[in-house]
């Protein structure tokens, strides 16, 4: 298993995810994203599972629903099927610097890697500040508790739209 898949593996113990001994500390305050190493680039990922709302363009405006891909763990927020996400969901998004800078923006405001890109810092319950898988749940910033549903079966996502101020 290479470094990526075992950062992002669902088998895989949510701390033992945020292990850094294969990364310089605080590497996110000294490189650029462009400068990351794959196993760097993956730890940013803080987990929140916010990426995996379904999101509609409304009048310029992304908008966010509190429908999630059908392969969200709600529990751990991790994608149950994220080495083959790209083959069994074809309009899955790879987070990338294009998706990063992509105007209007998708992702979520306290996504690390959109933080970065804006020359903020990672948010104090992030868990490469923490040193725990669990203090994004914690800190109320993942989709862990809250009330999201299912894609499968929706088409109507207008009637599902969210203003969390976590968006």
């Amino acid at each position: 298993m290479n470094n990526k898949e075992y950062m992002l593996d669902p088998g895989i113990t949510p701390n033992e995810r945020f292990k850094t001994s294969v990364v310089e500390p605080e590497f996110w305050r000294k490189k650029k994203l462009e400068q990351m190493t794959k196993t760097e680039w993956e730890l940013l990922c803080d987990g929140c599972g916010k990426c995996c709302l379904n999101k509609i363009e409304i009048k310029g405006k992304i908008k966010f629903t509190n429908t999630r891909c059908r392969f969200l763990d709600c529990q751990s927020c991790l994608c149950k099927i994220y080495p083959h996400r790209f083959e069994k969901v074809p309009d899955c998004r790879d987070i990338d610097l294009v998706a990063i800078r992509e105007k209007p923006r998708w992702l979520p405001k306290t996504c690390a890697y959109w933080l970065l890109d804006n020359g903020f810092d990672l948010p104090p319950w992030h868990p490469l500040i923490t040193g725990r898988a669990a203090s994004v749940h914690e800190a109320g910033m993942s989709l862990k508790n809250r009330n999201t549903i299912s894609e499968s079966g929706i088409s109507d996502y207008e009637n599902y739209l969210i203003d969390w101020e976590d968006l």
